[in-house]
Formats: C-alpha cells, structure tokens, sequence
C-alpha cells in the first residue's frame, strides 16, 4: 500500500510503501515438548520464539539467530513448516511468518526479549499464547501427529 508522508525537515509530500514486514517463529522440539518464551514486552504472553528478519538476512539465518538469542539453543533439522499471513496476526503491524521446525540442542535459557521460557506438551500449553500462536501449535500437532 503506498501512502503520503510529509517530510520533517523540508515539508515536502513524499510517497513510501507500507509493505508487510517478514517475520520467523521456530517450533523447537526438545525433551519431549516444544519451546515456548514468557514475552518482556507487548504484546505480553507465551509465544514461540522469534522475530523479523534483518536486511540482507534469509530467513533460515534469521530462524538460528532469533533462536540462539531467546532461548540459547543450538537447532538442527530446521525445516519449513508453513506460512501465517493474517494481516491481523500481529497488532503491531502486517507480518508474514515463515514458521519453521527444528530441534534444539542445549539448555534452555530466557535471554534478549523473553522473561521466562519453557518446555511445553500439547497437554501442558500456558492459556495465554501471543498473536497467531494457538493456531501455529494447533497446526503443528495435527501435522505431527503427536
């Protein structure tokens, strides 16, 4: 969507481009549960871990990096597993996940922007999951069977 601006310093209309900003979630199997991170920030909840991509960055490199820095796991196996568009899946603003698996090698530890983390089973998932999040992990356990 393009859109009209007006420029701070000169006053000038300028026209920019809204585009939705690309994101990654990785479901990280590990002891027999998936990782989820306890978010310092808003929207507050559990979610699955990760972030937006940065310029220059792909997305599996985003997937490790955002990874390593929440929860300091390791990944292997790391596979795409689907694509979450819903313009409202974000109240921030208009993100497209690419939603990946993997399995964490490590220990778990809450670092960069989450306060807690966690291992959970489809049993034992905390009521309070961020964003699109019940959907992905629903998604996911249909997919896997588990």
């Amino acid at each position: 969507m393009k859109r009209s601006v007006k420029c701070p310093h000169c006053g000038e209309k300028i026209e920019i481009w809204d585009n939705p900003k690309p994101v990654v979630d990785i479901i990280i199997e590990i002891g027999g549960g998936i990782i989820l991170i306890k978010r310092k920030n808003p929207p507050y909840g559990w979610a699955i871990p990760g972030g937006f991509v940065d310029y220059g960055e792909s997305i599996e490199t985003a997937a490790l990096r955002e990874a390593k820095e929440e929860t300091g796991l390791d990944l292997t196996d790391l596979r795409q597993f689907h694509v979450y568009s819903d313009p409202t899946r974000d109240a921030r603003v208009h993100t497209i996940s690419t939603v990946f698996t993997a399995r964490g090698w490590g220990t778990p530890q809450a670092a960069d922007d989450a306060a807690e983390i966690g291992i959970f089973t489809r049993d034992t998932l905390p009521a309070d999951l961020a964003f699109d999040h019940p959907k992905i992990i629903s998604d996911y356990y249909a997919a896997s069977k588990q």
